[in-house]
């Protein structure tokens, strides 16, 4: 049985990209849409898991809490510095630019046609998903625009997960997916 050593900071550093070179590499095709999130310490979360799974953009519409945010910087520890970001007034905005930029719009969120998040196809790519407010959800107007809706599988009392966690789960799987796909056509 291995004897297992934690690695040290300097050792991480080297496997890791730098901050310049994270906003110069080629990305994962697809990003976040944070629709109304209200927690900032769930946006600077997101903005972690968004910068380890390398996406090509984190969308904020509405009350979204920006990078510049406190709490958000607290969280994220640099992350808002690594991933590339912008704002919109409404959620309608953001989805004529996601469209604009052919994106398809892929709601995470509870709905009556939502497939399964591991049932990502290559076609589904490249695409944003979308997050909603921790106690609303997606808005009507976000979701009537969604070309699509996965859902994370419950299993217990709770209909739900924090909105962070739900977004690690689907970025991962989505990275697993892509680089299955990117690995096949080789």
């Amino acid at each position: 049985m291995p004897v297992f050593r934690k690695l040290l900071h300097d050792e991480l550093l080297r496997q890791r990209l730098s901050p310049e070179t994270a906003l110069t590499v080629e990305r994962h095709p697809f990003s976040i849409l944070l629709d109304n999130t209200r927690s900032a310490y769930n946006v600077g979360s997101i903005f972690r898991s968004c910068d380890a799974a390398l996406v090509q953009e984190i969308i904020l519409t509405g009350y979204t809490p920006p990078p510049t945010h406190k709490e958000v910087k607290k969280t994220a520890l640099g992350a808002t510095e690594t991933v590339p970001w912008q704002h919109f007034p409404n959620s309608v905005e953001a989805a004529d630019y996601l469209e604009n930029t052919g994106r398809r719009i892929i709601a995470v969120e509870l709905t009556d046609f939502a497939r399964p998040y591991g049932s990502l196809t290559r076609a589904d790519f490249p695409c944003c998903f979308i997050l909603g407010n921790e106690l609303t959800g997606i808005s009507p107007e976000l979701l009537h625009r969604a070309h699509d809706a996965i859902e994370i599988p419950m299993f217990g009392v709770k209909h739900s997960l924090n909105v962070a966690v739900a977004a690690g789960i689907v970025l991962f799987e989505a990275v697993r997916k892509w680089r299955a796909f990117s690995s096949d056509s080789i």
